[in-house]
């Protein structure tokens, strides 16, 4: 009797590490940004299936572990099937991605690489300096984060003290967001005399995801964060009088209390005047959508609304060697860009915990754009389409 006891905990055993397996293989994997953390996981009104995971790395940990298929960095095992990045993949990044994985001579051919807009997003702020509102020009923004202007008084004259600059030490999306609109608002005079590294022979800002190496030398006054992501940055701003620092939306509790979040350029980072600015890019067409970094606009120094904006995206693979996984991605593209209608209008079935994470919704332009293309099941770019992707695809 015994005997068969053992049989049938042995047959039972085995069972259970199949469909532990089968469990496995369905999960959809990701990670990466930490700014859209709380929207896509972990909270009662996050957007990513129960089956999608979400390690928060960072963006530039996050595409590093996508481009490379490297789960360990996700501190998991298997295969990566997505990120989430406000880091633009590079041309660099997406030519050795295209070389390594899209080629039709390679046996382990994952097929193409798809990167989406997901929200759009304010980089904010935060300051912690009793006093009235403060509204920072361009060139007083650009002196604080060169290291140029080091006292509260250069900024408000009823303000005393030191300024110390707390910074993301990781890769990270965030910091390429100010980095880029820095890139292209300071000019020469602004950050003069600095640490920032050369451009033609002067210090520059220069589009960077590690903060840190925007520097020759990281400026006395500066001090990193003491871990990944926005709300430990965000703490570490308030946690010391006369910080200033750099955050994503979703961790400030008003983003019009000009008192504890500056204003830039004359414009609060709230949804109106970020949206003035994203309405200036359309989705792409034709040749044009081929091409994924087409797919994520990014902006400078824009004339319209509060300047410091831009996208977190999603990067997919298009082709999946497993079907439910290729199902269950191509299920929440068609939700996530998708159409409902509230009292009459028309808006994504997201929107609503989008806007409650101080995220911006995507136009309805962009929503049916990514649609269309990528999952739409008949579309040549649609994932998992079973003409494109036949054969092929990220590893089982």
């Amino acid at each position: 009797m015994n005997k068969y006891k053992t049989l049938a905990a042995l047959v039972a055993t085995a069972l259970l590490a199949t469909v532990g397996a089968a469990s496995a293989q369905t999960a959809v994997t990701g990670g990466g940004a930490s700014l859209p953390a709380d929207l896509y996981k972990g909270q009662t009104d996050s957007i990513l299936p129960a089956n999608f995971s979400y390690a928060v790395t960072g963006s530039g940990t996050g595409k590093k572990a996508f481009l490379e298929n490297n789960s360990a960095l996700f501190s998991t095992t298997g295969t990566v099937h997505f990120a989430g990045s406000d880091s633009v993949l590079s041309g660099t990044e997406l030519s050795t991605y295209n070389s390594t994985y899209n080629v039709s001579t390679d046996a382990n051919r994952y097929g193409a690489l798809v990167q989406i807009p997901s929200v759009a997003t304010s980089v904010t702020i935060p300051f912690n300096k009793a006093g009235s509102a403060v509204d920072l020009s361009v060139a007083q923004i650009c002196g604080i984060f060169s290291g140029k202007i080091t006292s509260w008084s250069s900024i408000d004259s009823n303000r005393s003290g030191n300024i110390q600059v707390v910074y993301r030490g990781e890769s990270s999306g965030t910091s390429e967001l100010l980095a880029r609109f820095l890139t292209s608002a300071c000019q020469p005079a602004d950050v003069s005399g600095t640490t920032l590294k050369l451009t033609n022979g002067v210090p520059a800002f220069s589009v960077q995801s590690t903060f840190a190496n925007l520097f020759t030398s990281v400026p006395s006054n500066f001090i990193a964060a003491p871990a990944t992501g926005g709300t430990s940055l965000y703490n570490a701003v308030y946690a010391v009088d006369g910080r200033v620092g750099y955050v994503g939306p979703d961790v400030i509790p008003s983003l019009v209390d000009a008192t504890k979040v500056a204003k830039v350029k004359g414009f609060s980072p709230d949804e109106v005047s970020v949206q003035a600015t994203l309405e200036t890019a359309a989705p792409p067409t034709g040749a044009a959508a081929e091409n994924p970094a087409n797919w994520v606009p990014v902006f400078g120094n824009p004339s319209a609304g509060y300047p410091i904006a831009g996208y977190t995206n999603f990067v997919f693979g298009q082709c999946y060697k497993n079907a439910t996984v290729g199902a269950n991605v191509r299920g929440f593209l068609t939700r996530h860009y998708g159409s409902v209608v509230v009292a009459g209008v028309e808006q994504g079935p997201n929107d609503a915990a989008i806007r409650a994470h101080k995220f911006i919704p995507l136009t309805k332009a962009w929503r049916d754009a990514v649609r269309t293309r990528f999952a739409t099941a008949s579309n040549a770019g649609a994932v998992n389409n079973p003409s494109t992707c036949a054969s092929i695809g990220r590893p089982l």
